[in-house]
């Protein structure tokens, strides 16, 4: 069943060009006048789920003077809510309509101890100023290039807020709002099967290419945003640092990529750093386009876009982040403590990727579930060369005042044949995780400026 709002499947809004079963034409002013009325400023349902489960958008939430815990992340404003209910491996038949594959896998996998506890469910993610704007703008003049595998006619943030296709709406949580510019610095363990795990600590950078202090705005067109990470810990991995420019279009034009090692005491570039190699803190767990639910290039596969549908998924997860909870209570053997962990019923895009004849990837069919607030993947499903289910990752999220976006208070890979999982982007033993002040100029995220940043 196509649960796509009828606004989206009009023939008002099919396409007007059309090449390699793509929509490539940007839509009408007057069809991106509904970011304006029955759409949010980028492109969600404003309105609430006829049987009220889902309430309606409101604005977001716009404290006064929020409120920060001892480690600097958001309290949680629902604290003082309990579960609904819980979906466990005994009930989850009455509710496997609005639960994804990988979540059903994971019930079944471990019948004992996973489970999810459902709650109310809030729209609390507001839309800064900057963000409708660009939104607003690109609605009328993004549109795909390279058979949807790059965008031109995009600036700022959020390519298509009423997409059409399978591509547009993954463009759009690459380019999705996540503050303009911004330094994390957060913990990631990969369990072993007894719990054991070692804490790997990176830094991280992140500024879109119209932040960049200094930078004209004809410079580095092709650029979408630039990224950098250090590890910090343990002594052994000390000093290894990760370059990316990531492009709009890399098939035209290749992410670059470097890699400074603290060992050889060289910078080299790093061609690889994409599609399905794993790095060095990933044990294994986690294919390179898999960070962030996926990032990179998409022209290894067809995208379909399946719809819309109403989906339980890890939301205002703030109580992840909270200094109250330490790693050894989170990180239990074959998956994350589920009493710490929060469900919501939302509404998703669902979106299937399919591996093209004769391109090679580990990952046969990937199957998205991406949030309308905030068009960041929340569900991703990731089958092998057989078409069977292996790995299913979840972005347990929340919303952070301060960065006015939807941050990650943990991401997570499950691996279903070998019961072990990868957790990165943990913050909760981390002071002052998130700093939105950053600002950085173009030497910053140069080749040179590796050599000095890995130094011991």
């Amino acid at each position: 069943m196509n649960n796509t709002p009828s606004l989206l499947r009009g023939g008002a809004l099919f396409c007007t060009l059309l090449l390699s079963g793509q929509c490539l034409a940007a839509v009408s002013p007057e069809e991106a006048a509904a970011l304006n009325a029955g759409l949010t400023p980028i492109g969600a349902e404003r309105a609430g789920s006829p049987d009220g489960r889902i309430p309606a958008w409101d604005g977001g939430l716009k404290p006064a003077a929020p409120k920060l815990s001892a480690n600097g992340t958001p309290v949680d404003p629902f604290a003082g809510e309990k579960p609904l209910f819980t979906i466990d491996a005994s009930n989850y038949t009455q509710y496997q309509e609005q639960l994804s594959p990988g979540q059903i896998a994971l019930l079944e996998r471990f019948p004992a101890s996973f489970r999810l506890p459902v709650y109310p469910s809030h729209r609390p993610v507001a839309v800064p100023d900057a963000v409708r704007e660009s939104a607003a703008r690109n609605a009328v003049s993004a549109h795909l290039v390279n058979d949807g595998n790059g965008v031109e006619g995009f600036a700022g943030t959020l390519a298509f807020p009423i997409p059409r296709n399978g591509l547009e709406v993954l463009w759009n949580h690459l380019t999705r709002n996540r503050n303009p510019s911004f330094r994390l610095t957060t913990d990631s363990a990969a369990p072993q099967k007894d719990g054991a795990y070692t804490v790997m600590t990176t830094q991280q950078y992140f500024t879109r290419r119209d932040a960049v202090k200094g930078m004209a705005p004809d410079q580095a067109r092709n650029i979408l945003y630039y990224y950098s990470h250090l590890l910090t810990a343990p002594s052994r991995m000390v000093g290894e640092v990760v370059l990316v420019h990531e492009t709009l279009d890399q098939v035209a034009e290749p992410r670059l990529s470097w890699v400074y090692s603290a060992g050889q005491r060289r910078v080299r570039r790093a061609p690889t750093l994409a599609y399905d190699t794993a790095g060095p803190t990933t044990a294994g767990l986690r294919t390179a386009d898999s960070r962030d639910m996926f990032n990179g290039a998409p022209d290894r596969y067809d995208w379909k876009l399946v719809g819309k549908k109403t989906l339980y998924v890890p939301y205002n997860s703030y109580r992840l982040a909270s200094p109250d909870l330490s790693y050894d209570s989170l990180l239990l053997p074959g998956h994350i403590n589920p009493d710490a962990t929060r469900y919501e019923l939302h509404r998703v895009w669902e979106v299937v990727a399919t591996l093209k004849p004769g391109m090679r990837h580990i990952y046969s069919k990937r199957h998205y579930f991406i949030d309308e607030d905030t068009w960041a993947i929340l569900e991703a499903d990731h089958y092998d060369n057989r078409g069977e289910l292996w790995r299913v990752g979840e972005a347990h999220s929340f919303y952070h005042f301060t960065g006015q976006a939807a941050v990650n208070a943990m991401e997570i890979t499950y691996d279903l044949n070998n019961g072990r999982y990868l957790a990165s982007g943990l913050t909760s033993e981390q002071r002052n995780p998130f700093d939105f002040s950053y600002q950085a100029s173009a030497s910053d995220y140069s080749p040179g400026a590796l050599r000095s940043k890995g130094l011991r």
